[in-house]
């Protein structure tokens, strides 16, 4: 059973990493669709800005006059290529700030709610005629950078488009006193960036709705799991005691039986009926054992009581008159020599209400237990505070309790150490009762223990 319930824990935790791995794959992708779907829907929503005002249609113009103008110098060898971005970049800079700020007008009345930076890269400046091509600039083959819009960094800067400027231009120079005629093509290539503020949180917010249901999924999963294997446990663990228990008490019960079986017979034989002494002892012996097995049924009706069914009926007592009383009795029902008992009392309060006889039980419990899982020499000390609250203090030399065991041992039918050998007989009720007799005085009972190094109950039960 024990194999069964730890491959249900490995199969239950190997599935709930692939539903992880399952689930997080679809979150990533839906993710991914979300993102692409914003940034296309706000690329979309800019796309026809520049061409739709006029504002910015004009400053375009300012630029591109002059980086003609400029261009066509360039053509009959009054300026260098130099000169020609060097103009663009002056041109650009002195236009810039007006650019910005009529964009983000645009942005307004497009009704665009999010804060979005914007500018065009010159990519490539490229002049044909006839006789050759001529790059004037490639973004590719030079460190430059020249930019009309928002400074955005490489990292966040997200394409919107590629734009080709193609134009024939002709226009006509004096150069040294005479007019010459320029052509050229023209082929102007810029790159439309930019950057949406917080456009992370944006598609998170979207996917909101995903990521709770999926949270509340998984957690019903992961509980549903829980639950399912804690249960298991625990009914293993009942049915464990259970049988421990139906064990325990079908041993407790054989010896008396078999005596009064072969009680019955001896009173069926002849021979016996004839001798009145042997007789006599033949009944003692059956209704010795009747009361033994009286006692255990008892002894399973009673102890198995909750503390809210205990009935207490209290009165005064004299702390340490009453404790001595049960310790006194205690060392003269012990059927060994080899015992201390050591005692000691502090505290101001005499006298406590409380139930003598369920608090004796309990008492005694502790006590007996403390003879049965002992040595050949056996230590006790019994410390009893009467300060703030009646804290009796219970130490022995015994055998000790394990952690583990520590857990469960006043739980019903429980009994700490190796479950099929017992070298103590009992019904495991004993502690159990003794909790419930403390719950019942609204008190606690606490437990400390090492292995092989005694074990230390405490009960607290208040003046109140």
């Amino acid at each position: 059973m024990k194999k069964k319930i730890n491959l249900l824990i490995i199969a239950s935790i190997v599935g709930l990493i692939a539903l992880s791995i399952i689930q997080g794959y679809l979150i990533n992708n839906t993710y991914k669709l979300k993102k692409d779907a914003f940034i296309t829907e706000t690329r979309r929503s800019i796309s026809q800005i520049d061409d739709f005002s006029p504002a910015l249609d004009s400053l375009s113009d300012i630029w591109q006059d002059n980086f003609l103008n400029t261009v066509s110098d360039y053509k009959v060898n009054i300026a260098t290529r130099s000169d020609i971005l060097d103009g663009l970049q002056l041109v650009i800079d002195s236009i810039n700030e007006t650019y910005r700020t009529e964009y983000q007008k645009e942005l307004v009345k497009n009704n665009i709610p999010y804060g979005i930076k914007f500018h065009k890269k010159i990519k490539a400046i490229i002049l044909l005629d006839s006789i050759k091509n001529d790059t004037v600039f490639d973004f590719a083959k030079t460190p430059k950078r020249i930019i009309l819009g928002d400074p955005i960094s490489e990292e966040n800067a997200i394409g919107v488009s590629t734009t080709l400027w193609q134009t024939d231009h002709t226009s006509t120079k004096v150069v040294n006193g005479e007019n010459k005629d320029i052509l050229f093509y023209l082929m102007f290539q810029t790159q439309d960036e930019m950057d949406i503020a917080g456009w992370k949180k944006i598609v998170f917010k979207r996917m909101l709705g995903l990521l709770l249901l999926s949270l509340l999924i998984f957690s019903i999963v992961i509980g549903l799991l829980y639950y399912s294997i804690k249960s298991l446990i625990t009914q293993k663990r009942i049915a464990d005691i259970k049988t421990d228990f139906v064990n325990n008490i079908t041993h407790e019960l054989k010896t008396p039986l078999a005596t009064l079986t072969l009680a019955t017979k001896m009173l069926k034989n002849e021979d016996i009926k004839t001798q009145p002494q042997l007789v006599d002892n033949t009944i003692n012996t059956i209704e010795r054992q009747n009361k033994r097995l009286q006692k255990l049924i008892d002894q399973v009706l009673n102890n198995s009581l909750g503390y809210n069914e205990i009935r207490l009926h209290k009165e005064s007592v004299n702390i340490e008159q009453y404790i001595n009383t049960i310790l006194d009795d205690f060392l003269l029902s012990v059927k060994t020599e080899n015992i201390t008992l050591n005692r000691k009392f502090l505290g101001s309060k005499n006298s406590i209400n409380l139930d003598k006889f369920y608090t004796t039980t309990a008492l005694l419990n502790i006590l007996e237990n403390a003879v049965k899982y002992a040595g050949d020499d056996i230590s006790i000390d019994c410390n009893i505070d009467s300060q703030t609250d009646l804290q009796i203090s219970i130490k022995d030399n015994g055998i000790g309790i394990s952690d583990k065991d520590q857990k469960q041992v006043f739980d019903k039918f429980y009994r700490a150490g190796n479950k099929e050998i017992h070298d103590v007989k009992g019904l495991g009720l004993g502690l159990y009762y003794t909790n419930q007799i403390i719950k019942a005085h609204n008190g606690h009972i606490d437990v400390k223990s090492k292995n092989g190094k005694g074990t230390t109950f405490t009960l607290t039960i208040p003046f109140n």
